[in-house]
C-alpha cells in the first residue's frame, strides 16, 4: 500500500508543479483556489451544491511534493457536508460544481487552508496545499428516491401496492458502479413484503407501482438506505446506493384464484364438480413464463379426483366448473400453491403459479352410460319392430374415440360383418348397456365412463380412466339359438331322418361327405328352414357339426352317425364356447 502511494505521488508531482507555477504567477490580492479537471463524465447527472453531503477519496501534498494525508491509505472515503464549515474553505470551494465520478486537482492557498499557523501534524505555516480527489457520492438530506423504468411490459393489469409480497431480482451498486450484491449471483430472488418495513425504506417506496416483469432503476440516498453506518459489509457508511431490479412476481395474502377461459366449449352439457375424476393436460409456468412442469412431455394426462385434497388448493378451485374440451389458464398465489418452501429444484419459494390446462375428460363414479340417439328410422318407433335384447347377436359398425376426438378404434367397415353377442361379456359393460333397445338402422352415440369401460388401467392405446365416446350403427339383430345348439330348425325337417340321409347322399354310396352335408345345410338356411349359430363363419360351424357326428373320424357319416332332428340338439365345440 505504501509503495502504491509513493508511486502515485511521484506521477502526480509534475501536475503539482504546474499548479504551483500558476499560483506563484497570481497577484497576491487575487487569493483563490486553482482547479485542474483531470477527468469529468460527459453526462453530469448531478453537481455538488452547498449543503450537500459528499463522499470522496483524496491525496494531500505540499507544493514541494511532501505527502501529508490520503484517504486511500486509511481505506475509507472522506465523508462530509459541503459549505457548512466542516472543511477548510478551499476544499469547500473545490467541491462546489463537481460532478459525480469527476476527478480534480486543486491548489489551495494558505489563506483558504490552515493560514499562518499551519497544523501540528505536518502542515507548515503559510503552506499552499495540493489535493487530488475523486468524487464518489453526493446527496442531500432533502433527497428522495429516484425511480427510472427501463422496461415496461405492454400489459400491466396490476401494480404493486403496500402489503403485497414481491419476488424480484436485483443488482446493487454504489454510485461509482461498484457492485455490492446481486441476487442473480446467488441464483435466487429476493422475496419480501412491501410497506411493512421488511426492507430499507427506499426500496419499500421504490417497489410500489411496479408491474409484473417491469425493470426499473432505484437510486436510494443513505437516509432512506443504510444510513451513516452502512451495512458493515459491502455498503460504506452514508452511501447512496442503486438497485437495478426486475419484478418476477408478486401477490397479496388476500389474493384468490384467477381463471381465464382461453377456449370455450359451445355446447357444454356438464361441468366439473366435487367428487368428479378428471383427466387433463397442462403446462405449469412461473409468472415470468418459465416452464417448471408439463404433462405433455410425459405424454400422459394428469388424472385425479376433485374435492378430496389430492391436488393443491389452487388447482382444486381452478378446475371447478370446467367443461370437457375446455382450455383455461389458472393463476394462484403461493398460499394456494406450494407455499413458502416451494418444491426444491422446480418451484421457487413463495412463487405465483400459472397452469395452462386442457380438460380431456371427467366423470363421476356414479355415472351411467349416456345414450344419444343420432339417427332413428321411422319403423323403429313401432312396438312391433325387433329391438336388441340380451342374448341377441348384433352386427354393427362402430368408432371409439376419446372425448377430445382422438380415434382409438373402428370396425373399419360399413359392410355389417362385425358382430357380438349382447349381454354375454363380449363387450365392455357400458356398450352392452348402451346397445339394449336399438333397432336395425339406428345410430347411437354412447358416452362410457371408465368404470363400465376399460377401467383405471385402460388397454393398449386406451388410456387408463378414460371416458370413451362410441358411435354405433346397428345393421342386424339375430335372436340366439337355444343353449348348446349349432343348428336349429325353424320348422320341422321336411322328411324323416332316413329320408333326409338319402336326400343328402347325392351319389347314393351310403355315406355322407362333408361336401354333401355342407350343401344341404346351407340350402336349408337359405330357405329359412334352419339357422346356424350366429357369430361364426357358416362353413366353420358346419365342419364342427360334421365332426361332432363323425364318431370314428373317417371323414364320412353313416346312417347310424347322422342326426339332424329338431328335438335332438346338435352339439359341437363352438356351441360349448363361453360367449
Amino acid at each position: 500500500m505504501k509503495c502504491g502511494g509513493y508511486l502515485l505521488r511521484s506521477i502526480l508531482a509534475g501536475s503539482f508543479l504546474i499548479l504551483l507555477t500558476r499560483a506563484e504567477e497570481r497577484a497576491e490580492e487575487n487569493v483563490d483556489i486553482t482547479i485542474n479537471v483531470i477527468w469529468k463524465p460527459e453526462n453530469c447527472v448531478r453537481e455538488v451544491k452547498s449543503g450537500d453531503f459528499v463522499r470522496y477519496h483524496y491525496y494531500g501534498m505540499l507544493t514541494d511534493g511532501t505527502y501529508f494525508d490520503s484517504s486511500y491509505e486509511r481505506g475509507s472515503t472522506y465523508d462530509t457536508y459541503v459549505g457548512t464549515g466542516w472543511l477548510i474553505l478551499g476544499m469547500d470551494k473545490g467541491l462546489i460544481g463537481m460532478c459525480l465520478n469527476e476527478q480534480r486537482l486543486i491548489s489551495v492557498p494558505s489563506e483558504l487552508a490552515y493560514g499562518a499557523e499551519g497544523t501540528e501534524d505536518g502542515i507548515p505555516p503559510n503552506a499552499t496545499l495540493l489535493f487530488n480527489f475523486l468524487l464518489l457520492d453526493v446527496w442531500n438530506d432533502n433527497d428522495t428516491i429516484q425511480v427510472e423504468t427501463t422496461y415496461l411490459p405492454e400489459n400491466c393489469d396490476r401494480k404493486i401496492v403496500a402489503s403485497d409480497y414481491v419476488r424480484y431480482h436485483y443488482n446493487g451498486t454504489l454510485l461509482n458502479g461498484k457492485k455490492f450484491h446481486s441476487s442473480y449471483d446467488e441464483e435466487e430472488t429476493y422475496n419480501t413484503y412491501v410497506g411493512k418495513g421488511w426492507v430499507i425504506k427506499g426500496m419499500d417506496e421504490g417497489l410500489v407501482g411496479a408491474c409484473l416483469g417491469e425493470r426499473r432503476t432505484i437510486v436510494v440516498p443513505p437516509h432512506l438506505g443504510y444510513g451513516s453506518k452502512g451495512d458493515d459489509k459491502n455498503i460504506p457508511r452514508s452511501a447512496t446506493i442503486i438497485f437495478k431490479i426486475e419484478i418476477i412476481d408478486f401477490h397479496n395474502p388476500e389474493d384468490e384464484v384467477t381463471i381465464t377461459i382461453t377456449k370455450e366449449v359451445p355446447d357444454c352439457k356438464r361441468k366439473l364438480e366435487d367428487t368428479d375424476f378428471i383427466r387433463y393436460h397442462y403446462n405449469g409456468t412461473l409468472a415470468d413464463g418459465t416452464v417448471f412442469d408439463t404433462s405433455y412431455q410425459r405424454n400422459r394426462t394428469y388424472d385425479t379426483y376433485i374435492g378430496y385434497k389430492r391436488v393443491i388448493p389452487g388447482m382444486e378451485t381452478g378446475l371447478q366448473g370446467a367443461c370437457m374440451g375446455e382450455w383455461r389458464t389458472i393463476t394462484f398465489p403461493p398460499h394456494l400453491g406450494y407455499g413458502e418452501k416451494g418444491v426444491e429444484g422446480k418451484i421457487p419459494p413463495s412463487a405465483v403459479l400459472t397452469f395452462h390446462v386442457h380438460v380431456i375428460d371427467f366423470h363421476n363414479p356414479k355415472d351411467e352410460v349416456v345414450v344419444d340417439v343420432i339417427e332413428l328410422p321411422e319403423e323403429c318407433k313401432s312396438d312391433e319392430t325387433k329391438k336388441a335384447e340380451v342374448g341377441d347377436y348384433l352386427t354393427f359398425d362402430y368408432e371409439m374415440r376419446l372425448m377430445d376426438g382422438t380415434l382409438l378404434d373402428t370396425s373399419k367397415s360399413s359392410t355389417g360383418d362385425f358382430g357380438k353377442y349382447l349381454g354375454k361379456r363380449q363387450l365392455i359393460p357400458g356398450v352392452d348397456r348402451g346397445l339394449v333397445g336399438m333397432c336395425v338402422g339406428e345410430v347411437r352415440g354412447l358416452i362410457v365412463p371408465p368404470h363400465v369401460g376399460f377401467g383405471e388401467k385402460g388397454r393398449g392405446s386406451i388410456p387408463g380412466s378414460a371416458v370413451l365416446n362410441f358411435t354405433i350403427n346397428l345393421h342386424k339383430i339375430e335372436a340366439p339359438l337355444p343353449d348348446g345348439f349349432q343348428l336349429y330348425w325353424v320348422e320341422d325337417p321336411p322328411e324323416s331322418e332316413e329320408e333326409l340321409f338319402e336326400t343328402i347322399d347325392e351319389n347314393e354310396d351310403g355315406f355322407l361327405t362333408l361336401s354333401e352335408f355342407t350343401s344341404f345345410v346351407l340350402d336349408q338356411v337359405e330357405r329359412g328352414h334352419a339357422r346356424l349359430l350366429p357369430g361364426y363363419p357358416r362353413e366353420e360351424v358346419i365342419v364342427d357339426l360334421f365332426k361332432h357326428q363323425d364318431k370314428n373320424d373317417d371323414q364320412q357319416l353313416t346312417p347310424e352317425e347322422f342326426t339332424l332332428r329338431k328335438d335332438d340338439p346338435v352339439l359341437g365345440s363352438r356351441a360349448d364356447e363361453e360367449l
